[in-house]
């Protein structure tokens, strides 16, 4: 049997790490006992260069979070989670004593960003956010990493707008107030190139992401229900 029978070989498959932490380790784990002759490489690349790899076929399938305009000609892009941006810091920041913090305050900050050569995307989706206030994010420094984002902000250099999600990379290391001014979210899913070919492995896979991202909004909706009850029983 070939590895065109989706049984046997490889399925390479791009990657943004900190988007795709919610969804992408539990849906590896069912990936490999479903279909555990089929090895699965996986590459952690910025955005840019998991499309660039879409398009030349070195990659099959991505998980990462979702491009805007340009970025997704010859795309297909399948939403599987959306996460709101937020503003992270640290307990000694002013906004920290902020139940939420407004984009005009925002404005008025130093940002620590990531570098702008590797994540254009993440500073198309700033420009389209503040554009809401006509302003420009004043970015004091840029990252090579989030993991590098996150230090510099632990180290207060200042703030940064991130996506939710990365509160389950940093733990409690910082803290996260919502942003309000802005309906802009940052979805989360399967990307594939519009005229490439994926293989039955390759399909397989989807569907289990799938599958693990309606166990986790069925997980959230029950937390969320029990939550409902404490207050509703506190309040009696």
């Amino acid at each position: 049997m070939n590895r065109w029978s989706g049984e046997y070989g490889e399925l390479r498959i791009g990657y943004s790490a900190i988007p795709t932490e919610e969804i992408l380790p539990a849906a590896l784990g069912a990936f490999r006992r479903a279909v555990p002759r089929v090895k699965v490489l996986l590459h952690d690349l910025s955005r840019d260069k998991i499309i660039a790899g879409l398009h030349d076929a070195t990659l099959e399938l991505a998980v990462m979070a979702q491009a805007t305009g340009e970025g997704m000609l010859g795309i297909e892009f399948e939403v599987l989670r959306t996460y709101p941006w937020c503003v992270a810091l640290t307990n000694a920041h002013p906004f920290s004593r902020l139940k939420s913090v407004s984009l005009e305050k925002l404005a008025t900050e130093p940002l620590i960003g990531l570098r702008r050569k590797n994540y254009s995307e993440y500073y198309r989706i700033l420009e389209q956010i503040f554009a809401a206030i006509s302003a420009k994010p004043r970015i004091a420094m840029e990252c090579d990493s989030i993991s590098s984002l996150v230090v510099e902000v632990e180290a207060e250099r200042g703030i940064a707008l991130v996506p939710t999600v990365l509160k389950l990379m940093s733990g409690k290391r910082l803290i996260y107030r919502p942003l309000t001014g802005t309906t802009e979210t940052e979805s989360v899913g399967i990307a594939r190139a519009t005229k490439g070919d994926v293989t039955p492995a390759g399909e397989k896979f989807c569907e289990i992401l799938r599958q693990t991202s309606v166990q986790k909004n069925e997980g959230e909706d029950l937390k969320a229900a029990a939550r409902l009850t404490r207050r509703r029983s506190t309040a009696a």
